[in-house]
């Protein structure tokens, strides 16, 4: 699907690998809208882009339909989406004090990187089901997810984390069989170790560790080529209902 003229929603897009996907989509041609929990934070990725920036609480219902129409109302309905907000977890189910780790930790990180972005999906799909096809292939709309590594090779703490990465990637087949009738394509890309906002503040003999992980190219991902991913998937019909790893070959150790 051509991206020049599309309306275009990025989730999570107040920072990092979101941020840098609204900027990309922008630099191709595209209107974008910019949806994150920090709503200063869209709104100055926005400004970058000439889009518009709005403040969304993916886990609600009433603030996605909200934010999807205000979208709708200055870009027109869109027909990418790119699901990338999401949050991180790491706390062993038993701590070094002999206690179960909360169960609400786990419950939060489920429904926002899960839930949230099946909420999201649901609501946009049924946007992009409304529209006219663009092509001879019948395409109305593609949908990204954002998932992780970590969905395959959770770490020691990671239990909450990597079940809803693991989420995002088992529905994803079945989400591009349900919305094959009407020509929209689901795809997800598996992040692995990115130069995103929160790693740049770790220390640098932290990140250097990090990077020495990574079989080729021995250095962290830069959200730029997250990005191009993105917009590669959107431009190629035959991608549908796959999970892309993007982490030079990286395999996570346990710990």
């Amino acid at each position: 699907m051509k991206i020049e003229g599309q309306a275009a929603i990025v989730t999570g897009g107040g920072s990092g690998l979101g941020a840098q996907t609204a900027r990309e989509l922008a630099r191709r041609g595209a209107r974008v809208a910019v949806l994150d929990i920090n709503g200063d934070g869209a709104a100055a990725v926005a400004a970058e882009c000439g889009g518009i920036g709005l403040r969304c609480d993916i886990t609600d219902p009433a603030s996605v339909e909200a934010a999807l129409a205000a979208a709708a109302e200055r870009h027109g309905p869109a027909r990418l989406l790119l699901n990338v907000a999401g949050i991180g977890s790491a706390k062993r189910i038993v701590g070094k004090d002999g206690r179960a780790a909360p169960l609400e930790d786990f419950r939060r990180v489920v429904e926002v990187n899960l839930i949230g972005t099946y909420n999201v999906s649901r609501l946009a799909a049924a946007q992009m089901a409304a529209l006219e096809p663009l092509d001879e292939d019948g395409a109305r709309g593609v949908i990204v997810h954002t998932a992780s590594v970590a969905a395959f090779d959770g770490q020691v703490g990671q239990e909450a984390y990597s079940a809803s990465k693991g989420g995002v990637v088992s529905m994803t087949l079945p989400m591009a069989r349900d919305l094959a009738q009407h020509g929209i394509r689901v795809v997800t890309i598996a992040p692995g170790l990115f130069l995103t906002p929160l790693v740049a503040e770790l220390p640098q003999a932290v990140q250097a560790s990090l990077a020495a992980s990574i079989p080729f190219p021995r250095r962290l991902g830069q959200p730029g080529e997250f990005a191009q991913l993105a917009a590669a998937i959107v431009e190629n019909n035959a991608l549908n209902g796959e999970v892309i790893r993007l982490d030079g070959a990286l395999r996570m150790a346990p710990r």
